[in-house]
Order: C-alpha cells, then sequence, then structure tokens
C-alpha cells in the first residue's frame, strides 16, 4: 500500500499499472464497484492497483468552497488501501496541472509514469486544458500506446444513482441510515485531539478538539456520536457522547472544528487519533447571548444524546 504524492513521484517500479481515476470522495458503493472491477483485472493482468486522485478535487480547484468534503486525502487512501488497491496517486490540482493537455497526460500519467494496462472511468469523463479529454479519446490513446479502456457501470441502490452528492444530500438531511447504506458502512470523522481553549471543562462539559481534516466537510450542527481512539489498527476505547461541528459563534469562533463531550470519560487524549461516528442530529448550530444560556443547552443535548444511547 503506497500513497504517492505528485507525478513527479513517479518511479519504474510503479508499472505496470491497471487504473481508475476519479474524486473518489466518500468511497461510497458505486466507488467500492468499480474498485472490485479494478481489482479483478489486477490479477488478470499481474499488474499493481492504482486509483489516480486529485488534491484539492477538480471542481474545488475552479470554484473554491463549492464542495463539501466527505474524506480527507488520508481517509481516501486508508480506504481505498482496505478495499485492497495498491497504490493511491494524488496529483496536485495546480494551475500547472490544468493547463496539462489530454495528450500530456496520457503520456506522462498513464504510458510513462504508471504503465498502464488497462484503465476505467466514467463514461462523462473529461479531463485536460478545457476539458479537450474524453472516453473517447482515451479509447483511441488506448489503442495507439497498448492498454484497455473500460467505462463502469452506474451503481444504484433502491433505483437511485449512487453518487458523492447523494450521500452529502443524506448527511445535510442527518439520515444516517441512509448514509450507512450508500457508503457501506457508518460515516465517520477522523482526526487529532488538539488543545482547545478549555471553556468546556470550565463550564463543566470538557471536550475533545478534534482538528478537521476539511473544513468543509459536509456536516454541521449537534449530534449524538459515538467513537474510537485508535492507534494504528487498535481500538483502544469506544465511547458515547455528544459532539458539535461549527464555528462556535457564541465564543466568536474563527474555524470550523469538532468538539466532542464524553459521558463518563475525563482522561487526556491530546494527540491521539479520534474517530467518530454520527447517530443523530440534535439540532443546528446556534449563538447564544451568554456562556451560561450555552451550558444550560449543552445539558439539554447531552441529556438527549443520553436518551439516544439508553434506547
Amino acid at each position: 500500500m503506497q500513497l504517492i504524492r505528485g507525478i513527479d513521484q513517479l518511479k519504474a517500479d510503479h508499472q505496470p499499472s491497471v487504473v481508475s481515476i476519479g474524486n473518489y470522495d466518500g468511497v461510497h458503493l458505486g466507488h467500492q464497484h468499480v474498485i472490485n472491477t479494478l481489482l479483478e483485472k489486477s490479477q488478470q493482468l499481474n499488474a499493481a492497483s492504482t486509483v489516480i486522485t486529485f488534491e484539492p478535487l477538480a471542481k474545488e480547484f475552479f470554484k473554491p468552497g463549492s464542495v463539501m468534503r466527505l474524506t480527507s486525502l488520508e481517509e481516501r487512501a486508508e480506504l481505498l488501501f482496505g478495499l485492497g488497491v495498491d497504490r493511491v496517486l494524488c496529483i496536485d490540482f495546480t494551475d500547472d496541472f490544468a493547463a496539462y493537455s489530454p495528450t500530456k497526460f496520457v503520456a506522462d500519467v498513464l504510458v510513462n509514469g504508471l504503465g498502464a494496462k488497462y484503465l476505467c472511468v466514467g463514461d462523462d469523463f473529461c479531463f485536460g486544458k478545457d476539458r479537450a479529454g474524453d472516453f473517447a479519446f482515451l479509447q483511441k490513446s488506448g489503442v495507439q500506446h497498448g492498454f484497455e479502456v473500460t467505462a463502469h457501470d452506474t451503481f444504484t441502490l433502491n433505483g437511485q444513482r449512487v453518487s458523492s452528492g447523494r450521500v452529502r444530500d443524506a448527511i445535510l438531511a442527518a439520515d444516517f441510515i441512509l448514509v450507512e447504506q450508500l457508503l457501506g458502512r457508518p460515516y465517520t470523522v477522523t482526526g487529532v485531539v488538539e488543545r482547545g481553549q478549555q471553556l468546556g471543562r470550565k463550564i463543566g462539559f470538557p471536550t475533545a478538539n478534534v482538528a478537521l481534516p476539511n473544513p468543509l466537510l459536509a456536516i454541521n450542527g449537534v449530534y449524538s456520536v459515538s467513537a474510537n481512539l485508535l492507534d494504528g489498527k487498535q481500538v483502544k476505547a469506544n465511547l458515547n457522547g455528544v459532539a458539535n461541528v461549527g464555528l462556535r459563534p457564541t465564543v466568536d469562533g474563527q474555524d470550523k472544528r469538532l468538539e466532542v463531550h464524553f459521558f463518563d470519560f475525563d482522561q487526556e487524549i491530546y494527540g491521539q487519533t479520534l474517530q467518530v461516528q454520527f447517530h443523530e442530529k440534535i439540532r443546528d448550530e446556534q449563538k447564544f447571548g451568554s456562556v451560561e444560556l450555552l451550558k444550560a443547552q449543552i445539558a439539554k443535548d447531552a441529556a438527549q444524546a443520553l436518551r439516544y444511547f439508553s434506547q
């Protein structure tokens, strides 16, 4: 398993490869369906399975703030590795890369970089400067350079296409049952616990402040949550609590954070990795007129979360 950061980091031992290109945000069931095909081709052709993705996503690059993210690059890579993918190539989406011609992309990345034997993309996939490259161009390039090109099928659930956008909509609607169905796993956010302002401790609700992997995560508000402390692949604790994701307007917060108050837990976990699973939305984030009013509302939120876990 290898995360390759940048075209310039490609080496001779990254060849040959079978390749899929996409955002893979969320690594949902549709993505997993494509990966299964990629892994089959990897065995048939005796070539490493490689997923090409981008950071930022193309839409984010051209219109910053336009995408509510489901996963960070690191989370995407870990999920893909968990499915059996050998390598993830993350290409930095920059002005220089946006100016790549389709021909240059095929030559530098697919042929000379990865030695592609097989490529799988969506039939509406476009790439290169002015989106001049398309599926037909890739098929012609495959004939020229000796790699097979196929389009992956649309994957549906309950008659509707599974997509990252559909997952985002389900998160915004706080339908975490549907989110889990679309992802094939519970929705979680993972980050490192950092020192905060200690306000929660002062008002009787100490919180773990989790650094968000991406401030534009598609979730905001107050939730009943459970969490695991991760040490590599080992789970060290299973905790229930109440969490706020947002800007903390009552205390004039400037950055989006995930703050979790755990029930019956009072250990210092700074620097540890916390994986938080969302279960039920309690309310939207709001600004209160005083810290005392905030404290009273947190008590109500905690009581509702406790009721959820007692059922």
